[in-house]
């Protein structure tokens, strides 16, 4: 049996929610859970767990559902702005050359 480590309530909530909103994409478009299971290549068991936020769910099902919904170029959204990364970047680069160089002898 798969083990899936705990999950914290703040992810399992985004889980839950993108999960809810895959759901209302799939029903927007009038499919069944056995049209878009087939469709995806999974079981409508597993379609389910997707759909009701289970963590143990693979992102690689994730995108096959995006993709099955039109919405796979969403994917490139996710971490396209790394703001934080890049201030943290900046910062270490600022402090980087704010110190003189001393000649190697």
């Amino acid at each position: 049996m798969k083990r899936t480590p705990p999950t914290h309530p703040r992810v399992r909530r985004q889980i839950e929610a993108l999960g809810q909103r895959l759901r209302a994409a799939r029903m927007r478009r009038s499919m069944t859970q056995q049209v878009m299971a087939e469709r995806v290549g999974v079981s409508i068991p597993t379609l389910a767990k997707l759909e009701n936020g289970e963590p143990s769910t693979s992102l690689a099902t994730v995108l096959r559902v995006l993709t099955a919904l039109g919405l796979a170029g969403d994917i490139d959204l996710i971490a396209a702005q790394d703001t934080l990364g890049r201030e943290l970047q900046d910062n270490a680069l600022r402090r980087t050359n704010a110190r003189p160089r001393t000649p190697v002898p």
